[in-house]
């Protein structure tokens, strides 16, 4: 069995805790590797390897906030990934530093036994014409490069080919559940459990349109951008590409999935840390 370790950068805690579960794999006699950055920052510079290798790894442990979870993910493809959370909440993180030795060291054995226990989160697409974007595991959104008082998009929404909404707006976001706690909710979009199989269609700051939509895992959601010179997507807030307009956007569920490991965070537990 081969385990990849990703830390969060720049935390001598979460750099710390790796050294740690890296020992303890590698005592129960599996292969084992820190992430470049971390194997640096612990002065094993020539023994790290790069997040891409995650893909070809048997599990993925992530030490760090649900950013570094993301981080992870968008490299591992579809491997499990166990999530040991240094952050202030813990969406995806669910395993307190206390427990992470224990935590890992049974994915590994349940592994071994081909018992290795994994939910799958679904990951979103954007594709217009020949262009497809990066995977995102949290939104999609289509916009404008401006924001605010005269800026924003003309935009029409269909969902599987049907005519939802339309009119002016910053843009538009499409969200999964695990994405619904983020960028969404800041746009005044609605919580959706972990366990419902639904996206989230939200405008943002539209000037009439209609409520945010919980539609279909499967549904097509279509995006037709007019009234500017360039639509931007981006995925996860990282991931920016920008198109000739007008255009029209489609964001569909992708594969693989994103793949958790080990015990399931507590989604109400998570929620009351925003508050």
């Amino acid at each position: 069995m081969e385990i990849g370790i990703v830390a969060r950068k720049g935390s001598e805690r979460a750099e710390s805790l790796a050294a740690e579960l890296r020992d303890a794999v590698v005592a129960a006699g599996e292969s084992v590797w820190l992430d470049a950055e971390t194997a640096d920052a612990l002065g094993e510079g020539d023994r790290g390897r790069s997040v891409d290798a995650l893909a070809d790894a048997d599990l993925a442990v992530v030490v760090g906030g649900d950013g570094t979870f993301l981080f992870a993910a968008r490299n591992a493809g579809d491997t499990p990934i166990v999530g040991v959370n240094l952050g202030e909440v813990g969406f995806l993180n669910a395993v307190p530093p206390a427990d992470a030795e224990e935590a890992v060291l049974a994915e590994v054995s349940a592994f071994g036994r081909g018992e290795l226990d994994v939910r799958e989160a679904p990951r979103l697409a954007a594709r217009a014409g020949d262009w497809t974007s990066v995977p995102a595991a949290n939104e999609v959104v289509i916009q404008s490069d401006r924001r605010g008082p005269g800026a924003g998009v003309d935009y029409e929404v269909r969902v599987d080919g049907s005519r939802y909404s339309g009119g002016h707006a910053d843009g538009v976001l499409v969200a999964t559940p695990t994405g619904s706690t983020a960028y969404n909710l800041s746009e005044r979009g609605p919580l959706v459990g972990p366990g419902v199989s639904g996206l989230v269609v939200n405008e943002m700051a539209a000037d009439e349109g209609m409520p945010p939509l919980v539609v279909d895992v499967d549904a097509a959601v279509t995006v037709a951008v007019e009234g500017v010179d360039e639509a931007v997507v981006v995925s996860d807030g990282r991931n920016e590409t920008t198109l000739e307009a007008p255009v029209e956007v489609t964001v569909e569920r992708t594969t693989p999935p994103m793949r958790i490991a080990g015990p399931p965070s507590d989604f109400f537990e998570a929620l009351g840390k925003l508050s």
